[in-house]
């Protein structure tokens, strides 16, 4: 990032699809170049189908989007906000065109993902350079804020849903209930070169420090998809769980630091899969919320737009760029034949 000024905001996410039609033309738009079988990507289809084939991620970018242009009209700077996706509609090549017709010249690019990573950054500067391409030498500049992975703005809202989920636990429980902190796994080729897996124990150890009680905590990963000769990080979510349940632990509750909003896989993989594997065990469990549309999210957005670059020791997150050389990419493939083909971001 190289400082303003700026015209225009983009925010940037994954995309999912929003009707059954949808499924599997987005799901084979994910995998492609990637020779995943046709019946993983039909065992993957009936995960969406029990929504009604409609990703939540969508409708949460929209409403996320809508509180934005609010924040920057009531509190500048007052920027028109465009929303791409990189795998499904709004496309980020056809927003990007959208914006060299409306005038922009230089944007800054807000991503639905928290933390460094090859699949939560590397990927969207990769999606952004390769529209700016599609469009042509007249494509905007556009930039991309850094990790916000210890933002107040970030963190804030994920403490209180932890604590407003521990409420709902039975009284008797409360107290000894331990905090399960998730986020999306990813291969170790992936893990090794950057720093994700930090920056979400990081999230982790900050939102734990928030919850009153001086709850326990630990970090679970989810949703992995690769092959099982292929190894990610580790424990899985339901893998943890049976160890906390052997250790006496009957209360749980999951915090899914990992994501801005509620993605399919915090909806199906923790609510459903998870849940499930709780009941099992016999371990109450309930899921926190995520930042979603929470006030202090969005105004946390502005404030990266609006002070962008800035060094400023007590707000490091300000200064954090991407730069052409951030969160490179693993040496080896990153993916192979397995359950879900990638996370929504």
């Amino acid at each position: 990032m190289t400082g303003g000024p700026y015209d225009a905001v983009l925010v940037l996410s994954f995309g999912g699809p929003e009707g059954p039609q949808d499924v599997v033309p987005f799901l084979q738009r994910v995998t492609r170049g990637r020779d995943i079988p046709a019946d993983r990507l039909a065992a993957v289809a009936t995960h969406y189908e029990l929504f009604g084939g409609v990703s939540p991620i969508n409708a949460a970018n929209r409403a996320l989007i809508a509180a934005l242009r609010t924040e920057l009209r009531r509190h500048g700077p007052d920027l028109p906000v465009y929303w791409g996706n990189r795998n499904w509609h709004p496309l980020v090549a056809d927003t990007v065109r959208t914006m060299r017709d409306d005038g922009v010249r230089r944007a800054l690019c807000f991503a639905t993902s928290a933390f460094a990573g090859y699949s939560s950054c590397r990927q969207y500067l990769e999606d952004l350079a390769a529209a700016r391409r599609d469009v042509g030498e007249d494509a905007p500049l556009i930039d991309k804020i850094g990790p916000y992975f210890d933002h107040p703005g970030f963190v804030g809202p994920l403490a209180d849903g932890a604590t407003a989920a521990l409420a709902r636990l039975p009284a008797e429980e409360r107290g000894r209930a331990h905090l399960v902190c998730c986020a999306h796994s990813v291969p170790m080729t992936q893990a090794s070169t950057t720093d994700y897996a930090t920056q979400v124990t990081g999230t982790a150890r900050r939102v734990a420090a928030a919850v009153p009680g001086a709850h326990p905590w630990s970090v679970a990963w989810q949703s992995r998809s690769g092959p099982p000769n292929q190894p990610w990080l580790e424990p899985d979510v339901s893998d943890h769980l049976e160890s906390l349940a052997a250790g006496g632990v009957r209360a749980v509750v999951l915090v899914p630091v990992g994501f801005v909003a509620d993605h399919l896989e915090v909806i199906y993989d923790l609510d459903r899969v998870a849940a499930e594997r709780a009941a099992e065990l016999g371990v109450t469990l309930v899921r926190s919320a995520t930042p979603g549309t929470d006030p202090r999210f969005v105004t946390m957005i502005r404030e990266l737009v609006a002070e962008p670059g800035r060094v400023d020791p007590g707000r490091p997150w300000l200064a954090r760029t991407c730069a052409a050389d951030c969160c490179p990419a693993p040496v080896t493939p990153r993916a192979g034949p397995g359950g879900r083909p990638a996370p929504e971001g």
